[in-house]
């Protein structure tokens, strides 16, 4: 048994998350944490709201509340949420927590004592329309690199290059769209990235198995250009995290706060000292998770994310860590994402655009959305959510493939040897053949689950699927039946198990399904499947069960005809 560490990119607090946003980083990382503990692991499983910076007071000013107030009530909404589409987080925390404080100004204050933070008096844009110094993020303006013109004065989201707002052509207010700026002095802390360079190169280099996603990002920051920038980490807003150099007042900062991309990533570490807390727990219970010094040093860690936030969690997050020089626990693997598209344009929070994930819930149940999503999961290029695409996925693979199968043999079994697994027969040649097959696929599907390859797990679990489905076509036991009624015995008597062995391997996919079907074969027995002849035992002759109802209905043409013109537009 081995301990593993996931941690999902934080979903911002400003509204309800939309799909793309769900497949990139959640979703996954409950799928490989749901496989995981079937695989007898210890997990921790973390995710939070990360509530701080100028969004959150825009969304809190728009919705008439205080921010405090509008950060309590959104993680409530993300977090049932989050309950409704089955993440099964150990702690969903927030970051405005007070662990979070204590944490994010003992790092400040661990970083200024090894020389790794700097204050810098520095020219800022201020915008007399809105009465405020505006954060890198909310001037827009044109990408002098590709030219995109709603680029963010941080980072162009359309190629990712790492910008300052001074660089943007034609430059405006994101709150106001204002041009009228000004630049005025202020001074700010930064963290000294540049010169831990070497060693997060090094680092970076040490992990060969990262997705080359994940290590062009992170090895472009590193290299393009001037190379690794020194990086900001404070804000002249009211809403945040008061700069303190650990527990000291940090002299020239007062009303600063951290900026929201310094002490986010710093909410996993905190996130696992609110589950200890929330736990009962000691804070040993928690250091053996995130301290080497302390147990973490057997921990295997793996962070999921969208490829935009890549280059904060592969230097910034890192640098903070390294740059504190104590014992933390670094990520072993970054799982990162490409976009998922709607309907050929990008989903978009702030623009409203796609499905959202209340929305979804709405119309269907949670498994329809989690394997049409993962199955079509943005791994290795963006990939597009069409309703079309969507209708064949859900109506071929689920209803089809798995629900069909579940039906037919139930069904059959019920009319001819009644609600219980027949007695008789010994394994016939077509069931040795699919036992062999299934071992083979199974090996398959363990493999790309352990290296959290997607789609290809995907794939595979509905080819395990198709195999039960092939067997009961060529064994055919509502023929057999007729002449050798002991040779179908021992054919459907294979097939109800392998419903309950369909049960326990499709559950991390598809959990509420998995359920249903456990509780159809009036079984608990959820072993992952080590040797498909034992696993096709596990139920008896004897034991009863009940036909289920339909597994998955199918998405009718009209149905996905209303829901193509429900989310034509954006959302109000």
């Amino acid at each position: 048994m081995s301990r593993i560490l996931i941690t999902s990119a934080l979903p911002y607090i400003n509204g309800i998350k939309h799909l793309g946003n769900l497949v990139g980083s959640q979703l996954p990382a409950d799928l490989y944490a749901r496989y995981c503990r079937a695989r007898g692991h210890e997990v921790l499983f973390l995710c939070a709201t990360d509530e701080h910076g100028t969004p959150a007071e825009l969304a809190a000013a728009k919705a008439a509340m205080p921010v405090d107030a509008y950060c309590a009530q959104m993680h409530r909404t993300q977090a049932k949420l989050a309950a409704g589409f089955r993440l099964s987080f150990d702690h969903f925390g927030r970051s405005s927590s007070p662990q979070n404080h204590r944490l994010t100004q003992y790092f400040a204050g661990r970083l200024a004592e090894n020389g790794f933070i700097s204050e810098v008096s520095e020219k800022m844009v201020y915008s007399p329309a809105d009465g405020r110094f505006l954060p890198d993020r909310y001037i827009e303006g044109t990408c002098p690199n590709c030219g995109y013109d709603k680029a963010r004065g941080d980072q162009c989201e359309n190629c990712t290059k790492q910008l300052d707002p001074t660089d943007l052509l034609e430059p405006r207010s994101a709150i106001s769209g204002s041009t009228d700026l000004e630049v005025r002095e202020t001074k700010h802390l930064y963290l000294r990235q540049s010169k831990l360079k070497d060693e997060l190169d090094a680092w970076i280099d040490s992990k060969s198995n990262w997705p080359v996603l994940t290590t062009s990002i992170a090895k472009k920051w590193l290299h393009d250009g001037d190379g690794l920038q020194d990086r900001g980490i404070t804000r002249d807003l009211n809403w945040g995290i008061a700069v303190r150099k650990g527990e000291e007042d940090w002299p020239g900062m007062e009303g600063k706060v951290f900026y929201v991309w310094f002490d986010a990533p710093i909410e996993y570490i905190a996130c696992a000292a609110e589950w200890a807390e929330a736990q009962g727990k000691d804070e040993e219970d928690w250091w053996r998770w995130w301290r080497t010094d302390a147990g973490a040093e057997d921990v295997r860690y793996v962070q999921f994310m969208g490829k935009d936030n890549v280059p904060f969690h592969t230097l910034s997050f890192p640098s903070t860590l390294i740059g504190s020089r104590d014992p933390w626990k670094l990520v072993d693997y970054i799982k990162s994402f490409n976009y998922l598209n709607y309907d050929g344009g990008q989903f978009s929070t702030s623009q409203g655009r796609g499905i959202f994930q209340d929305q979804a819930l709405e119309i269907l149940p949670a498994d329809y959305w989690r394997w049409w999503l993962l199955s079509n999961a943005p791994e290795t290029s963006d990939s597009e959510f069409t309703w079309e695409k969507f209708q064949v996925g859900v109506n071929k693979d689920l209803a089809d493939v798995l629900g069909n199968f579940v039906s037919r043999v139930t069904k059959f079994c019920r009319s001819k040897f009644g609600e219980e697994i027949p007695a008789g027969g010994e394994v016939t040649p077509e069931g040795a053949k699919l036992i062999a097959d299934l071992d083979a696929r199974l090996a398959a599907y363990n493999g790309h689950m352990e290296a959290i390859e997607v789609r290809k797990a995907a794939a595979e679990l509905r080819a395990i699927w198709v195999a039960g489905n092939e067997f009961l076509q060529t064994a055919a036991p509502w023929t057999s039946f007729k002449t050798d009624p002991e040779r179908a015995a021992a054919d459907v008597r294979l097939a109800l198990n392998l419903i309950r062995v369909y049960a326990v391997v499709s559950a991390p996919f598809i959990p509420d399904a998995s359920a249903k079907l456990l509780e159809s074969m009036q079984t608990d027995v959820t072993d992952w499947p080590e040797s498909m002849g034992s696993a096709l035992e596990v139920l008896a002759p004897g034991h009863g069960f009940a036909v289920p109802d339909t597994l998955f209905a199918k998405i009718t043409d009209e149905q996905r005809e209303e829901w193509e013109s429900s989310f034509a537009g954006t959302r109000g």
